[in-house]
């Protein structure tokens, strides 16, 4: 039975509180984004996100010295998995038809089922 390396991350929200003096809120937020100093971070691990995969590897290989395998999309992170069926969904709200999946992924959408790459 064959044996992989997996690799699996999640998200882990990490925020901070600090008062900013500015003349409007969007200024406000402005100095807060760039404001580099997180030494008052706190961690929510209450909101941290759903466990994915990152990356699959066979067992005798150092991850990241090879290519990973190729993730099986239902391993995803959710997000990504929302963004990859975009296509799909779109294409069956509109009435769209789909022509076929290109060699980098994405799905051609096409319009009364002309040619996608026309």
């Amino acid at each position: 039975m064959p044996i992989f390396i997996i690799e699996t991350t999640f998200r882990l929200p990490v925020y901070r509180r600090r008062r900013y003096e500015a003349d409007t809120l969007a200024q406000a937020c402005r100095l807060a984004i760039a404001d580099d100093n997180w030494s008052q971070q706190k961690e929510d691990v209450d909101g941290s996100g759903d466990t994915y995969v990152t990356g699959i590897w066979p067992e005798h290989t150092d991850p990241y010295d090879v290519p990973t395998l190729a993730i099986p999309s239902e391993f995803d992170e959710s997000v990504q998995r929302k963004a990859d069926h975009f296509d799909v969904l779109l294409a069956r709200a509109t009435g769209e038809t789909i022509d076929g999946i290109g060699i980098d992924g994405w799905l051609a959408i096409v319009p009364n089922g002309g040619d996608p790459y026309a």
